[in-house]
């Protein structure tokens, strides 16, 4: 089995005028693609088949794998995972409900802080990785990871860090559009999160 890029739901356009169409196509066309190009290179070298990516990404270090592939496996098999999780949550025109309002009031106190909270710790972020909200036994909190590392590589039998919200934070995920502003990109993502996809994600056992 090899990776193929995944099919967006919506026109690379569809996000504007937050997220510009070109770079959502150069995002999802070349570094996505590219992640898995790579990906797929180091699987089929090591025979490794048929396994989802995020059972790929949670299982690293299980893998019988030279160590000297195993770091450029996780840089891009991550890339991979954190990206088509990124797409499936991208939409215009939705709103927080009130489930989502009261979950995040039970830990953030409210929507607001919660977003400011968010940014906050995006802006304090140095260098290339991701933001994100995780679940952990009911408890929701915010976390950054470094490249393209993501949550679920941190688990363990006992708890599991499920992706909620992930933001690139990579300069490759604004900077036609916001240039060294990143804090311009920040505030647009509020505009095209898919907040019925982030009702479904927190209500998910």
């Amino acid at each position: 089995m090899s990776y193929k890029l995944p099919s967006l739901l919506y026109e690379y356009s569809d996000l504007e005028p937050f997220f510009d169409t070109k770079t959502m196509e150069i995002h999802h066309q070349k570094h996505h693609q590219n992640y898995i190009n790579n990906t797929n290179l180091i699987l089929n070298k090591n025979n490794i088949k048929d396994i989802k990516i995020n059972k790929l990404i949670a299982n690293l270090d299980k893998l019988s794998i030279p160590s000297s592939q195993k770091n450029f496996l996780r840089n891009n098999a991550g890339g991979h995972a954190n990206h088509s999780f990124f797409w499936k949550i991208l939409k215009k025109n939705t709103q927080p409900n009130n489930i989502i309002l009261n979950i995040l009031k039970k830990e953030f106190s409210n929507l607001e802080n919660f977003k400011k909270r968010f940014e906050k710790k995006a802006l304090n972020f140095f260098g290339s990785g991701w933001i994100w909200l995780v679940k952990k036994k009911n408890i929701l909190k915010i976390i950054t990871t470094i490249n393209q590392d993501n949550p679920l590589m941190n688990n363990n039998d006992i708890s599991i860090d499920i992706p909620i919200i992930g933001l690139d934070l990579w300069e490759h995920a604004y900077y036609l559009k916001y240039q060294n502003q990143k804090n311009l990109y920040l505030k647009a993502f509020w505009n095209v999160l898919n907040w019925d996809k982030i009702t479904q994600l927190l209500l998910d056992k």
